[in-house]
């Protein structure tokens, strides 16, 4: 099943049995971040991405600078482990790390929960690329993904012992929109996707398109001229 057939799946299942005023809540929600939320902030194709350092779910910190040194970077910024449609899309691309890995990429996945959230996560759905904690949203903001969540959303997410205080660490109650870079070698973004709707995500086909395409193109500059 794609990534994308999935997520609508879960969303009907999810939207037969939940009360019909939270649904509307969060359908609501959704469209007054896609009226509101600053599009010409996140950083875009042809950019170049910004240099962070944070600590992955084991406690070892992993920087981007060093990711690049391998090779193209796949930066997968979510919610956190207490999303469900996050935890679909980590699993998913989990099932593509193969393919990812053989077109010389490293994947990372990012989010602002507290480091031992991180590692729940990454142990709950065996994870086998890099789960970092961007607590407090630092790198998510440089990269123009960072948003407050109305008092309504608030009360919501406390009502199913989901309070972003106790998750984060922080009382800013602050998320990044789900966002999927691939960053080149160089540190160009050559992919920018973002989500507005977080019940909607990257395809893992589009990421692979787009590092088969880097792929070709260090391929063709390998070559000499005919």
């Amino acid at each position: 099943m794609e990534l994308k057939q999935e997520l609508v799946a879960f969303r009907a299942d999810y939207e037969r049995t939940a009360p019909a005023e939270r649904i509307a809540l969060y359908n609501a929600k959704v469209e007054e971040l896609r009226a509101s939320f600053p599009m010409d902030r996140v950083l875009a194709v042809g950019q170049d991405a910004p240099d962070f350092e944070l600590p992955g779910a084991s406690g070892r910190a992993v920087s981007l600078a060093e990711v690049l040194q391998k090779g193209p970077a796949v930066l997968v910024f979510y919610r956190g482990g207490w999303c469900p449609y996050c935890n679909i899309q980590l699993r998913a691309y989990q099932q593509a790390l193969p393919e990812i890995v053989q077109l010389g990429a490293t994947l990372v996945a990012i989010s602002p929960q507290l480091p031992d959230g991180s590692l729940s996560t990454a142990e709950r759905h065996a994870l086998d690329f890099a789960v970092l904690s961007d607590a407090g949203n630092g790198v998510a903001q440089s990269f123009g993904l960072v948003y407050s969540l109305p008092e309504e959303l608030r009360q919501a997410l406390r009502s199913v012992d989901k309070a972003l205080p106790d998750i984060n660490g922080d009382e800013s109650w602050e998320l990044p929109v789900p966002a999927t870079f691939v960053i080149a070698s160089n540190g160009r973004i050559a992919l920018s996707h973002v989500d507005i709707d977080y019940r909607g995500r990257c395809e893992p086909d589009v990421v692979l398109s787009a590092l088969r395409s880097l792929q070709s193109t260090a391929s063709n500059m390998r070559s000499p001229a005919a």
